[in-house]
């Protein structure tokens, strides 16, 4: 038991340990150990700072506990894709029919880019939980970049008990009008008035970061609006951060006026304890402890030697058969054979288990199982220790005794160390009975618990049975057990029972875990090779969902891919291998790094079907695959579509009107011998292409031209964005019972206008070197953008000197003004340059060096003809281009 991180403050020890958490510990312009001024909100805030390379600089232990994922994984890694998330409804915008995936830092990310962002955003934790989580979200300006600072909490304990209020030094619960579960439903995100020097209070956030860079980071937080909640319609809180106060054994021995050493680690350095039991294993040998020889009897405990615990232990489940609880007993472990694990959902079957115990055989129980348990797919090889962490998984408690109001949420990360009778059980593999918990235990057990000294009279008093939950020779957590004093205390014949409950237990739990492994490779497979988000091409806006058939495991073989060509020309692909599972994903992840590597060399729709069929019957996979390749042009303002067995897609046009459009159907990929014929079309602005698989419009017992016309139905509206368009077609088409992937692309062709594009055709003659440079200056002196023209300039004399050497017939250069300058220099030669080192004194050689020095980005690549080398430029800061045409 501890404080649960978002709820109201009890205890009146608590009230003055907590307030330390409030005091500035920074030389912000609030002075060092002011209090906040006025009525604040105490809540356990976790903070992240992602640097301006993409990359995670700070991971706090509230992150730890409310994400999942530990600092040691995270740090220096990057942000992108570590959390799933459900894209937040923002108030100012129109309504989402449907709650899309997104990815959490990506979207805060975006959110920030006009400013700082507070808000509600659901997220997918390390163990693939539903977290909602209230956000505050702020963007830093700093020497390297932008950067990006994340605050977050858990908005299910502040909505079921609401916050903690101080006013100075004084802490108090807060209180509403309404009473009862759900009664702070309303508590949501806000961003508070700006005011210089206010987020003095968030530098503890800011451990790990130098003083100079943290007091430049807090003025940006408090220049921008430092954290609050609406705690109800009319109410608005600043927000500062709580940390419960993790205080050593000895300051706790000295609030209760006794000197460290405690008497309990006294009696346990010598070998026993009269207050501890530690209850043999009836179905034998319990797990030797390498630490330790096993302590003798003493004060009345069973005798734990080595060549006894067989008969002991039979000798005491003989006795508790034929006493007059056997009828109970047997009950309640046929119960837990029922009730315990009818899923394989790990956090469900230990939640089962700690509601058939409570409140029938106690009034608090809980499990905490190893961190690295859940979070990782290999078991831990090493014994458990005193710095092993714990998770709880599940918890419940008799309402009845309103006792329990400092429990530790699930989900809460905390290590208990040997001296504690849970640590105990957990290192020696165990039972530890404690028929009345007194004052030394209690002390050791609140200082594990960092509670504080208040926490003490808590846990005194109480009857404690903690139970090791071990399977297939692994120590998996404990299971803890508390009565009130008003009850029975637990003995040694309570404590043989529920070990062979809790032996049962963990054989559910375990086989949870290994199907929860199970899932999380297959899921971690499926997303690694499924786009997290479009890419941000000129010309056209893109948007994409995958919805699993299999919701347990989210495997499948549908995919999707948008891929940027030359010309700012771009490739659609949506494909379906058919069949489900593993098998599929791992086609599927075949499939799409062939099209991919293909898309690269630009071949034609047709072509690269032939090619893409080819390469399947090389490999020799029996999987067989339908797909849809789509090339947009948005200068020429054309799409080329081909077909391998594919649902043909709709085009909706800028009227909203819906059109099938007819292209040759081809055959899957994979039979072999049939030809791909492609087809061209004009497209014009304002249009969308919308591609799918068959999960989508198949109808159980009907025709799929059924969904294909609800398709073509003025279903989309060509104004909206293809983000509101994919969950449009989604609400309206998708349904649960589907049990068939479901992939969805959705693309609306904007083009790029003329007055944008400059292409110019030059001969093989090295005297238009010169000439391309002039055409350069020109171009960008029209265009506003003559700061770029020296470098501009210089780049492109280098590619369409290196483009002449090798061309035959002709060297194209073309200047594209988008949101970014991209040059682009193509001749008719189909060798790629490659980047080598030029040595001081080489005459040559040098061109493409300067390219990667002096560009934003570059690159080569091949086309149906020759190749094109391009490189990108970024626009000055503050241009604004000339209105388009």
């Amino acid at each position: 038991m501890a404080d649960d991180p978002n709820s109201t403050v009890d205890t009146p020890s608590e009230l003055i340990g907590a307030v330390g958490a409030l005091t500035p510990t920074t030389a912000e312009p609030s002075a060092a150990g002011q209090q906040p001024a006025g009525v604040v909100a105490m809540v356990r805030l976790a903070a992240v700072l992602i640097d301006p390379d993409g990359r995670i600089a700070l991971w706090t232990r509230a992150a730890e506990e409310l994400f999942g994922h530990r600092t040691g994984a995270v740090q220096g890694r990057p942000a992108r894709g570590l959390l799933p998330a459900v894209e937040p409804r923002i108030a100012s915008g129109p309504p989402l029919p449907a709650a899309r995936r997104c990815d959490a830092f990506d979207t805060l990310d975006d959110l920030t880019r006009s400013g700082a962002w507070a808000g509600l955003m659901p997220v997918t934790d390390r163990e693939d939980r539903a977290r909602s989580v209230l956000w505050w979200a702020y963007p830093l300006v700093e020497p390297d970049g932008r950067s990006l600072l994340v605050l977050a909490a858990d908005a299910r304990p502040l909505r079921a008990r609401g916050p903690r209020i101080a006013i100075g030094r004084k802490l108090m619960p807060y209180a509403a009008a309404e009473a009862g579960q759900g009664a702070f439903h309303w508590i949501s995100a806000t961003l508070g008035p700006a005011t210089p020097g206010g987020a003095g209070p968030l530098a503890p956030l800011l451990p790990r970061i130098s003083p100079t860079r943290q007091r430049l980071l807090l003025r940006q937080v408090a220049a921008a609006g430092v954290p609050a909640l609406w705690v109800d319609a009319g109410t608005r809180l600043p927000v500062v951060p709580y940390e419960p106060q993790t205080a050593g054994v000895a300051a706790l021995a000295a609030g209760l006026g006794r000197r460290y050493p405690t008497a309990q680690q006294r009696v346990s350095a010598a070998g026993g304890s009269p207050a501890l039991r530690v209850v043999p294993d009836p179905a034998g040998e319990p797990c030797p402890d390498p630490a330790s020889p096993v302590p003798a009897p003493r004060g009345g405990a069973a005798s734990t030697g080595a060549n006894g615990h067989a008969r002991d232990g039979a000798e005491q489940l003989s006795q508790l058969l034929t006493n007059g609880q056997a009828g109970e007993q047997l009950t309640l472990l046929n119960e837990v054979g029922s009730k315990v694990g009818t899923t394989l959902e790990l956090d469900t079957t230990a939640r089962e288990l700690c509601q058939v115990l409570v409140p029938r055989v106690a009034d608090f129980a809980c499990v905490d199982l190893l961190d690295r348990l859940i979070s990782d797919a290999e078991l831990p090889e090493e014994q458990p220790d005193d710095d092993t962490m714990l998770r709880r998984v599940a918890r419940s408690f008799h309402r009845a005794g309103d006792e329990w109001g400092h429990v530790l949420d699930e989900g809460a990360l905390l290590a208990m160390p040997r001296s504690t009778p849970p640590g105990m059980a957990l290192q020696r593999n165990q039972a530890v009975l404690v028929p009345v918990v007194d004052a030394d235990i209690a002390v050791d057990y609140a200082a594990a618990l960092g509670g504080g000294p208040g926490l003490v009279p808590v846990v005194s008093g109480r009857s404690m049975l903690v139970l090791p939950l071990s399977a297939r020779g692994t120590v998996l957590g404990i299971l803890k057990l508390l009565r009130l004093p008003d009850r029975a205390p637990f003995d040694e014949s309570d404590a043989a029972t529920l070990l062979e409950l809790a032996a049962r237990a963990a054989l559910s739990l375990d086989n949870a875990r290994l199907h929860r492994a199970e899932s999380k490779v297959a899921t971690t497979l499926q997303r690694s090779m499924i786009p997290s988000r479009p890419p941000q091409i000129p010309g056209v806006q893109i948007a994409h969902r995958y919805m699993p058939g299999d919701r347990r495991a989210e495997v499948g073989g549908d995919w999707f891919d948008a891929i940027q060509l030359p010309g700012s020309r771009v490739a659609l692909v949506v494909g379906d291998v058919m069949g489900h599972g593993l098998h599929s994903a791992a086609a599927m992840g075949r499939f799409r790094t062939a099209m991919q590597t293909l898309a690269a060399l630009d071949l034609p729709p047709g072509q690269l079907l032939r090619h893409l069929d080819n390469l399947a019957q090389k490999i020799g996979d029996d999987h067989l695959a339908t797909c849809l390749y789509a090339v947009y042009d948005p200068i020429n303002r054309t799409c080329e579509l081909a077909s391998a067995g594919h649902v043909p897609p709709v085009l909706v046009h800028p009227d909203g009107t819906g059109e099938l459009l007819e292209i040759p159907a081809g055959a899957p990929i994979g039979v072999g011998g049939v030809p791909f014929v492609a087809k061209k079309i004009d497209v014009s602005d304002g249009s969308m292409l919308v591609m799918c698989t068959d999960g989508l419009v198949e109808v159980r017992g009907g025709d799929i031209g059924a969904g294909l016309a609800a398709l073509c139905g003025n279903l989309i509206d060509p104004r909206r964005s293809p983000e509101e368009a994919c969950d449009t077609v989604l609400d309206r088409l998708h349904s649960d019972d589907r049990k068939d992937d479901v992939a969805l692309l959705v693309a609306r062709f904007d083009g790029v206008a003329e007055t944008e594009v400059a292409t110019w055709t030059l001969a093989v003659d090295t005297a238009e070197v010169g000439r391309a440079r002039l055409l350069v200056r020109e171009r960008l002196a029209a265009w506003g953008l003559s700061a770029l023209g020296d470098t501009t300039e210089l780049l492109v004399s280098e590619l369409v000197t290196n483009a002449v050497r090798v061309a035959r017939d002709y060297v194209q250069l073309q200047l594209i003004r988008v949101d970014k300058l991209l040059v682009e220099v193509s001749d008719d030669n189909y060798n790629l340059p490659s980047l080598v080192p030029a040595e001081s004194m080489d005459e040559n050689g040098r061109g493409l060096n300067l390219v990667s020095q002096l560009a934003e980005r570059w690159g080569t690549a091949r086309k149906a003809v020759g190749k094109v080398v391009w490189f990108e430029q970024s626009l000055p800061r503050g241009y604004q281009a000339l209105p388009r045409d």
